[in-house]
């Protein structure tokens, strides 16, 4: 069993992320808190149990020491649209090529 200074302490985070979550994103629902499988052995929380009213625990491939707000919301959407801009922009334009070492059109020396 782990310490419950710790699971007290990741609890408050929990709660303060979900509620940050549902203030900047009414639209969307949050359901689960993401957590590398390590942690949540580490913390002896199991798969599907229930922690915060209505939000519960989910193994993902998430970093250990980190956690996320699982939602039923498209959060991806618009940095794809950003991302294929970008790409669109920075594709046509041109930039002179330098390569290091000789200068161009000047003879070797030894």
């Amino acid at each position: 069993m782990a310490d419950t200074s710790k699971i007290a302490k990741n609890l408050e985070r929990f709660a303060q992320a979900v509620a940050a979550h549902d203030r900047e994103n009414p639209t969307h629902n949050a359901y689960g808190i993401g957590l590398a499988h390590f942690d949540m052995e580490r913390l002896g929380l199991e798969e599907g149990e229930e922690i915060l009213p209505g939000i519960t625990i989910h193994a993902d491939g998430g970093v250990t020491g980190n956690f996320r707000v699982l939602c039923d919301g498209q959060h991806e959407e618009g940095l794809t649209e950003a991302e294929e801009e970008a790409v669109e922009v920075i594709a046509t334009q041109s930039l002179p090529v330098v390569s290091p070492g000789v200068r161009p059109f000047e003879p070797f020396e030894r």
